[in-house]
């Protein structure tokens, strides 16, 4: 899934001088070194990113980026996945919030990520899954932040589906069908470098979703 646009990565570098602004640099160099990393493997994928590479990017010695992950690549990854997944954490309680409707806010989340991968030129899919792919069965700790950030998207959209109504078991059930189905369509956009794979899912998520409404609730 789409995150948000990233900042300037020296910005953080020059903080202001004493105690407070040695913490300020110390968490900023960790926070530059995370961004990258996840912006990278966005567009790389795991193995295709490699340690010096995020050191560079990040404007951050080769040291520093081992002194906050020493458990090298893998735990940087982690990291990365999880960032990845906060920013799309409020992008999506964005979204879904902009429409009353839920049916309506499935066709505002497909219309956000086209934009998003529209305005990266199709180069910014899903972090988490780009990241994690690259890692099946080889690096347990990655996947299981991966797991843990869809569970988090699923559980949103849930929550957005039984507060319009629907059964609580129901709305469970939905929020894979929609996460799952959005994955499924940005990719399928990004490979085309179309929107036509989001426009159309998000067309039928709104009618399955109206499909479970009450009667007197439906569009």
């Amino acid at each position: 899934m789409k995150t948000k646009p990233q900042h300037d990565a020296n910005r953080d570098h020059d903080a202001t001088k004493g105690a407070d602004g040695d913490a300020q640099a110390h968490h900023g160099t960790r926070e530059r070194v995370v961004r990258a990393a996840s912006r990278l493997m966005q567009r790389q994928g795991y193995d295709g990113t490699g340690i010096k590479q995020i050191a560079q990017e990040a404007k951050a010695t080769l040291g520093s980026v081992y002194h906050f992950f020493p458990g090298g690549k893998q735990e940087l990854a982690v990291a990365a996945v999880r960032h990845g997944d906060e920013e799309f954490v409020e992008i999506l309680r964005e979204v879904l919030a902009s429409e009353t409707d839920p049916a309506e806010a499935m066709i505002a989340c497909t219309r956000a990520l086209a934009d998003g991968l529209r305005d990266s030129d199709w180069a910014d899919g899903c972090p988490v899954t780009a990241t994690a792919l690259g890692t099946a069965h080889r690096a347990p700790d990655i996947q299981q932040a991966a797991a843990e950030a869809f569970e988090r998207w699923r559980g949103l959209v849930a929550e957005k589906l039984h507060g319009a109504g629907i059964d609580e078991a129901d709305a469970r059930d939905l929020g894979h069908t929609v996460i799952s189905t959005l994955e499924g369509a940005e990719l399928a956009a990004q490979v085309s470098r179309s929107d036509e794979p989001l426009r159309i899912a998000g067309t039928h998520l709104a009618r399955l979703i109206d499909s479970y409404r009450p009667a007197d609730a439906r569009r």
